[in-house]
C-alpha cells in the first residue's frame, strides 16, 4: 500500500491549496492539498518536510505541525493511506517549483474551498481552520 502525506499551510484564515495537472494520473485537474509519497524508511514528518520543499520550495517548522488525519482512499485493489498534517509555521514564500505536479496555487478562505477531493480531509480542514481562524504562518526569509 503507498501512503501519501499531505500538508495544509494555513495562515490567517486561508489554507493553500495546488492545482493538479490535468494529465495527472491520480485525482486531474482538482484543487488539493499539497504533498505526496512518502518514500522507504521514512517518517511522515520527514516525507511532509521534503515534500513541501520539492513542491512549494518551503521548509516547514516541524514543532507548529499538527495532525489532521488518516484514511484509506483510492480503489480495492490499489489502496493509498493518506495522512494530512495542518502547518502552521514555515520559512520561505510558497511557488509553484514542481510544475510538472501542478498548474497553479493559491490560497482558500473556509467560504471559497473548491469542491472536496476527499471529504474526510475537507470536513477535518474546516473543522482545524474553523477553531484557529487567526493562525498566521509563514515567513520570507
Amino acid at each position: 500500500m503507498h501512503k501519501v502525506v499531505l500538508g495544509a499551510l494555513v495562515r490567517g484564515g486561508l489554507v493553500l491549496l495546488v492545482h493538479r495537472r490535468a494529465d495527472k494520473r491520480a485525482y486531474p485537474g482538482v484543487w488539493d492539498l499539497p504533498g505526496g509519497v512518502m518514500e522507504a524508511g521514512e517518517s511522515e514528518l520527514a516525507a511532509l518536510t521534503r515534500e513541501l520543499h520539492e513542491e512549494l520550495g518551503v521548509r516547514i517548522a516541524p514543532g507548529t505541525v499538527t495532525h489532521l488525519c488518516r484514511w484509506t482512499a483510492g480503489a480495492a485493489g490499489e489502496p493509498v493511506l493518506l495522512s494530512a498534517w495542518v502547518v502552521r509555521d514555515w520559512h520561505g514564500t510558497p511557488a509553484n517549483v514542481a510544475p510538472e505536479e501542478h498548474d497553479g496555487l493559491g490560497w482558500f478562505g473556509l467560504e471559497e474551498l473548491p469542491p472536496p477531493v476527499h471529504d474526510d480531509m475537507r470536513a477535518a480542514l474546516v473543522r482545524a481552520m474553523a477553531s484557529h481562524p487567526g493562525t498566521h504562518a509563514g515567513s520570507t526569509d
